[in-house]
């Protein structure tokens, strides 16, 4: 979501208006406001939320609005007649972050655990598992080696090169 419920409220509308669409679930990637910032609102949508318990249990300690179903490894939610596979596959950006994956158009959500290709840095440290992160990335690159299309927490979406130029940023940084 958007990092706060107002920019949510305009997200939601323009999906209802221009898209013609409605809203039914929410899964943020991780703790963090410019993940979880619109939940509030969406909650008041009736808008269904799926977290990693981790997430779940971060955000009752900040007193955060807490999504509403938690999940510990992997979960797969029906949207339509797509299957949205949620994985964690470890700490990274956050110690709480997951991928999203959608197996029928090969699109992996990575979000701010992956990189857009003009990054030259890692971003935001302060709540990362930096010692965990290479590792992390290099699961994702073995569980979902045919994504098409990878999109990260900001910037352009891209193909897997994403996943790599991440990889690549910590063995620079490691310099």
């Amino acid at each position: 979501t958007p990092a706060n419920d107002e920019r949510t409220a305009m997200l939601v509308k323009w999906i209802e208006e221009g898209l013609k669409a409605k809203l039914t679930t929410f899964i943020p990637n991780h703790w963090h406001g410019d993940c979880l910032g619109g939940l509030a609102y969406l909650q008041t949508k009736g808008v269904k939320s799926y977290a990693n318990q981790m997430t779940i249990d971060i955000a009752r300690k900040e007193k955060l609005p807490v999504p509403d179903y938690g999940f510990t490894d992997s979960l797969t939610v029906k949207l339509g007649d797509m299957d949205l596979c949620c994985y964690y596959p470890g700490g990274g950006h956050s110690t709480d972050n997951i991928v999203v994956w959608i197996p029928s158009e090969k699109i992996l959500f990575g979000g701010c655990m992956v990189k857009e290709l003009k990054a030259t840095g890692l971003g935001n440290l302060s709540d990362a598992a930096v010692a965990e992160w290479p590792s992390t990335i290099d699961k994702v690159m073995r569980k979902y080696p045919d994504a098409r299309i990878v999109i990260p927490g900001h910037g352009a979406y891209g193909d897997r090169e994403l996943l790599l130029h991440t990889r690549e940023l910590f063995q620079k940084a490691e310099k």
